[in-house]
């Protein structure tokens, strides 16, 4: 899995380009079993401040190898990109941990504006935008890709969860920019169909406080 994020600061309308390179692992999904490649649409919101978009996203999604129905993993792959045309300069401190409604990756800041994305992935549920902005009824927990560049998912029936791929600052104006590279997200104990989507946020701090989300199209993932 590899990561990559930018920023580009607005400078009497030009703008300076800084970025930095994680790769946290590479893998190569195995091709001895039926693999599916999904590829997803883009999407774009445009909220108080900023405009959020997600571009060249896909899934690549492969059964168990154990061929048991209840486990299967799904590699995904986007770009999101934050333009950021007014926040204050804040000063990032200790997270105080999420406060806030399902939906929005539970997110709250911590003393400065933040873009984040991930995956919401539930089983034997809709995570359509009408049962997430209702909140999804069942267990909801959050989760985090790991130092190997993975996540490992327990979910039953009715269960929801949102995976944490990566997140930024935003410390002034600017272009900022989340690039991931097959994450793998591996679920375990699902014997039913499992469903998942992309969620984006963007928190813009100060006396005019706001929130923009934007949901990638949900896909099943078998």
């Amino acid at each position: 899995m590899s990561l990559f994020r930018a920023v580009g600061l607005r400078r009497g309308g030009g703008a300076a380009c800084v970025g930095a390179a994680m790769t946290l692992g590479l893998l190569s999904p195995g091709a001895a079993h039926a693999d599916a490649f999904v590829p997803l649409p883009d999407g774009e919101r445009v909220g108080p401040g900023v405009t959020l978009k997600r571009t060249a996203e896909s899934a690549l999604i492969s059964p168990s190898l154990a061929a048991n129905g209840a486990g299967r993993t799904v590699w995904v792959t986007g770009t999101v990109t934050a333009d950021v045309t007014q926040t204050p300069e804040g000063e990032p401190g200790p997270y105080r941990g999420p406060n806030n409604n399902p939906g929005t990756n539970n997110s709250s800041t911590h003393g400065a504006s933040q873009v984040n994305t991930g995956y919401i992935v539930g089983c034997q549920v809709s995570i359509a935008d009408n049962a997430i902005s209702a909140g999804v009824s069942g267990g909801i927990s959050t989760g985090g890709v790991n130092a190997g560049g993975s996540v490992g998912l327990k979910l039953g029936p009715g269960e929801v969860k949102f995976v944490a791929i990566d997140a930024m600052d935003i410390l002034r104006a600017g272009v900022y920019s989340l690039e991931y590279q097959d994450v793998e997200i591996q679920i375990q104990g699902c014997a039913g169909y499992a469903q998942a989507r992309a969620y984006s946020v963007v928190e813009i701090i100060g006396d005019h406080y706001s929130k923009t989300t934007l949901y990638g199209a949900p896909f099943s993932i078998g």
